[in-house]
């Protein structure tokens, strides 16, 4: 059994991966269930810098292999807009309505086939050297709806809008959404790599 620390205390984001990581080669811990992990300071301009920050700071402190993903939502009317400062973009870090209420904010004046997104998922991963091994990542598209719709899922779930369901990842079931999402995909290209890199240890 390979031993992975997921680099986050987000528990939806560790509910998302266990599902979609074999339960039965990995055994995966969040920083939530382990005394002693810090907080990683995301300085990096980049998905890609942020996510190997926390995973190779964080496996460093730990001595330990660590799986870190930095993700967020790029905009096209806003420049790729909230981009890298997703989980921040009204001031509070994980702030869901306020970054929510700013998004449309921004976006009011925006028609509607203005108003492509994308949903971006970086992963990396770091051995206890703080080495980085494997990276991958995945999007996935959409467009903002003019208001909430849904209940299910994070941050700007009930926002992004799936053209060919009509539907916010906030409204689909989560079967669905782990099909689609821009993590589940990140995660397709990963796993297959990771096994092959567990198997030549």
């Amino acid at each position: 059994m390979f031993d992975l620390v997921l680099g986050t205390n987000n528990a939806k984001k560790l509910i998302e991966l266990r599902l979609l990581l074999p339960e039965d080669r990995i055994r995966l811990t969040s920083l939530a269930e382990i005394e002693g992990s810090i907080d990683v300071d995301e300085t990096g301009a980049t998905f890609t810098e942020n996510a190997a920050l926390k995973a190779t700071v964080q496996a460093v402190h730990l001595g330990r292999w660590v799986l870190a993903e930095d993700s967020g939502l790029t905009v096209d009317a806003l420049r790729g807009e909230p981009g890298v400062y997703s989980a921040r973009y009204a001031g509070t870090h994980g702030d869901d309505n306020a970054n929510n209420d700013k998004l449309l904010a921004a976006l009011e004046a925006v028609p509607d086939d203005k108003r492509d997104a994308k949903f971006n998922c970086y992963l990396c991963l770091s051995d206890p050297e703080g080495n980085v091994r494997l990276e991958a990542n995945g999007t996935c598209g959409g467009r903002i709806a003019r208001s909430r719709s849904g209940g299910a899922g994070f941050g700007y779930d009930p926002l992004f809008v799936i053209p060919e369901y009509h539907r916010t990842f906030g409204e689909l079931d989560l079967t669905v959404k782990r099909a689609l999402s821009h993590r589940s995909r990140a995660l397709r290209r990963f796993v297959p790599q990771l096994l092959r890199l567990i198997d030549s240890l």
